[in-house]
């Protein structure tokens, strides 16, 4: 009776072909998706999403050559979709102008690819800050690397509280389209 259990005759031959892919890949699928993905429920959603995508490929009669590859590739595709959603999310300009070089960066505690990312990434601030007005560089060097707030960074340069946090909002702005790239990179590996 168990091996009727674990073994359906009934199914067509697709349907056991599908069956033993989920199998064999999910393991390893899920194990990948969770390199970037830490929510449990999160990564499992993405691994099922992928092997619905695969289904659908096998309905449409549209075989899939090499299925670990290729489920790897749909499950990358969501990751990053999932990032970009959260990336979009609409922020208020108080939002822009508070959010910090935390924000921009892999958290430090991300493990040994994240440590790499971060890394990367604060080269490439540097190169950007060269880049940026002295105006906005000063601004958000003073209150980012330096710690200073606003309110005494007024104090101390005549600007008013408002024009500087407009400079940081631009500063932080410009940072994020160039470092979208490296980003990317880094998401895609």
């Amino acid at each position: 009776m168990q091996a009727a259990l674990s073994e359906p005759l009934n199914l067509p031959q697709q349907d056991r072909d599908l069956s033993a892919t989920v199998r064999r890949e999910r393991g390893r699928l899920l194990a990948y998706i969770r390199r970037w993905i830490t929510d449990a429920a999160e990564a499992e959603d993405i691994l099922q999403e992928s092997f619905y995508e695969l289904v659908l490929a096998y309905r449409m009669m549209q075989p899939v050559e090499q299925a670990g590859a290729w489920l790897a590739r749909v499950a990358r595709n969501r990751i990053i979709d999932r990032f970009r959603r959260k990336g979009a999310r609409s922020r208020t300009e108080e939002d822009d102008a508070g959010a910090g070089l935390t924000e921009l960066l892999p958290a430090a505690d991300g493990g040994p690819e994240a440590a790499v990312m971060r890394a990367i990434l604060l080269a490439e601030i540097e190169a950007a800050l060269a880049e940026l007005p002295p105006e906005q560089r000063e601004v958000f060097i003073a209150q980012e690397l330096d710690g200073v707030s606003f309110r005494e960074l007024a104090q101390r340069s005549g600007t008013s509280i408002n024009t500087l946090l407009s400079r940081k909002r631009y500063a932080v702005r410009y940072l994020r389209a160039r470092l979208q790239a490296a980003w990317d990179e880094w998401l895609m590996r």
